[in-house]
């Protein structure tokens, strides 16, 4: 009897815990249920889409699902302006951009098109730190809510590469090279100084302009090199080592400021914990992405420049830094000088 009893006392604590476990998101947030548009600027399964996603679940797990927001991937709300641009309207609560297609709307965000800032290995332990230590990123919140919205982090995903039918190998291999690039004045500034005619395009003509020689190559990281098939009309990709990709997960100011105050902090959260594992997550698929390619066209060849080449590439970026004084909008100079001091306490702490 006294055996049965027990048993009987286990199950209903056990029935307890589990009733409460169910229900311990729900008491973190008690409020209306919330619908929300995310609008992505990449493919179904590349990085941005993919945590845009990931965020998505989170946040409806922790708030019992009361949070839905519905990701959009590339394409299907319109191009890659049309979407910041929603985001600041409100159109669209939320956008997954970057640095260089959100700069028609914040022009400080260029900042993180200056090539040859940050370090070469531990990209998303720096970042991790100066989005949580440093002075820049609440400079870059000042700057994105003069102008209607919020960044929630900075992500890494992969080093940008450049693809080309003629081999680079040096400075003077880019002279004269049509290379599309994003949109941003800014890194339009970075390929001029490296000789290169660096041509603005959206995303999705990239492969047709490829293709009928309109351009010669193009900038962008590994995962769209493959989800676009670039590299189907292009022989070579090369890793300058100037450029992370790095994407801002952003919202509309008034949406995210009516939020409540734990939910809020739960958003930025995510993303902040999000840094360091999405960083090896991206590294990861960029591996398997490079051996998808080299199995679709076992001749395609890729080359990382070796120290003698990087340093002439970074003396001449370095000839771009004092535009962005006249590039990056109001307080360019303290933003500027806020991300290398960071980037160099970073490398100190991560040491």
């Amino acid at each position: 009897m006294k055996q049965t009893l027990s048993k009987l006392a286990i199950i209903f604590l056990a029935g307890i815990f589990c009733l409460t476990a169910s229900h311990a998101f729900a008491a973190n947030y008690a409020g209306k249920p919330i619908k929300a548009k995310l609008a992505s600027e990449e493919l179904e399964g590349d990085f941005m889409t993919v945590w845009a996603r990931n965020f998505s679940d989170h946040m409806k797990k922790w708030s019992d699902d009361k949070i839905d927001i519905n990701v959009y991937p590339y394409g299907t709300l319109g191009a890659l302006g049309d979407i910041n641009e929603l985001a600041q309207m409100g159109v669209v609560e939320y956008v997954f951009s970057d640095y260089a297609w959100i700069s028609a709307f914040v022009p400080q965000a260029q900042v993180l098109a200056l090539n040859y800032i940050f370090p070469t290995e531990d990209v998303p332990e720096t970042i991790d730190w100066i989005v949580r230590n440093g002075e820049f990123f609440p400079l870059l919140e000042k700057a994105f809510r003069k102008n209607g919205l919020v960044p929630l982090a900075v992500m890494f995903e992969g080093w940008q590469w450049v693809t080309s039918n003629k081999k680079i190998t040096s400075l003077s291999d880019l002279k004269g090279q049509k290379l599309r690039v994003m949109s941003s004045k800014l890194l339009v500034e970075d390929y001029k100084a490296y000789g290169a005619v660096p041509t603005p395009m959206d995303y999705g003509e990239v492969y047709s302009g490829l293709q009928m020689g309109l351009i010669d190559g193009q900038v962008n990281p590994l995962f769209a090199i493959n989800s676009m098939k670039f590299y189907e009309v292009q022989k070579y990709c090369t890793q300058l080592k100037s450029e992370p990709f790095l994407g801002i997960p952003t919202v509309n100011q008034e949406f995210f400021d009516s939020l409540p105050q734990n939910v809020q902090d739960e958003m930025k959260k995510f993303w902040v914990d999000a840094i360091i594992p999405a960083g090896k997550w991206i590294t990861e698929k960029n591996a398997a992405d490079k051996k998808k390619m080299l199995a679709a066209k076992p001749e395609l060849e890729f080359n990382v420049l070796d120290d003698a080449a990087i340093a002439e590439f970074k003396a001449a970026a370095q000839t771009v830094y004092p535009k962005f004084t006249e590039i990056g909008g109001e307080g360019a100079d303290e933003i500027l000088a806020a991300l290398l001091k960071d980037v160099e306490n970073a490398k100190k702490a991560l040491k």
